[in-house]
């Protein structure tokens, strides 16, 4: 009795031993499995992830190309005068506009050690000398056809030109603009002038 009480015990430990054993297996095999998932989730981020020297979106790397950008040509010179006071008055545009309009550009420097202002560039007009510090004062001379033509304005006395508000500042450059009436069709040279400052022959287009 004792002999087969053993041996059933003896059946029963190997059975437990072989199940122990198949579990043991079977999650000895599990965690390989997980080993060959992250190894190929690995290989999957190596791939996903960009070579040295690319950007995340897939451009090359490195700094990026700048388009050459058109560089601004400078403006072209029709004249230039200094006057009162250091101040040199450049004219680099004189063109006919749609509406029987002629339309000159340039720049005002003031070459001078202070603050350049003066009311003497509105010209004598009464209509004109609410402009104050402006080019209001400005005229076009076609010799030519015998004319002086006279900045353009409106029904208050507004030139249709730049103003200087309180002054110029020294060392400083500042744009301006004055619209007349268009010349003849046949004139292409006029003389321009404003204030004390020696007058300018330009060509107009």
């Amino acid at each position: 009795m004792d002999l087969r009480e053993n041996k059933s015990r003896l059946i029963l430990i190997v059975v437990a031993l072989g199940a122990a054993l198949v579990i043991a297996v079977a999650s000895c095999g599990g965690g390989g499995g997980d080993d060959d998932g992250d190894a190929r989730e690995s290989e999957e981020s190596a791939d996903a992830t960009p070579d040295d020297g690319a950007n995340a979106d897939g451009g090359e790397g490195g700094d990026e190309e700048t388009p050459d950008g058109d560089e601004e040509e400078p403006a072209e010179l029709l004249a230039e005068v200094t006057g009162e006071e250091s101040i040199t008055l450049a004219i680099t545009r004189a063109e006919r506009e749609a509406g029987g309009f002629l339309t000159v550009e340039g720049t005002v420097t003031n070459g001078g050690d202070g603050t350049w202002f003066t009311t003497r560039w509105a010209g004598p007009e009464r209509e004109l000398s609410e402009n104050g510090f402006s080019m209001a004062g400005a005229s076009v001379v076609a010799n030519e056809e015998g004319k002086r033509y006279l900045i353009l304005r409106d029904t208050s006395g507004r030139c249709l030109c730049t103003g200087f508000g309180t002054g110029i500042e020294a060392g400083a450059t500042v744009p301006w603009f004055a619209q007349f009436p268009e010349p003849e069709e046949g004139t292409a040279e006029v003389s321009f002038q404003v204030g004390n400052m020696p007058p300018a022959t330009i060509q107009i287009r």
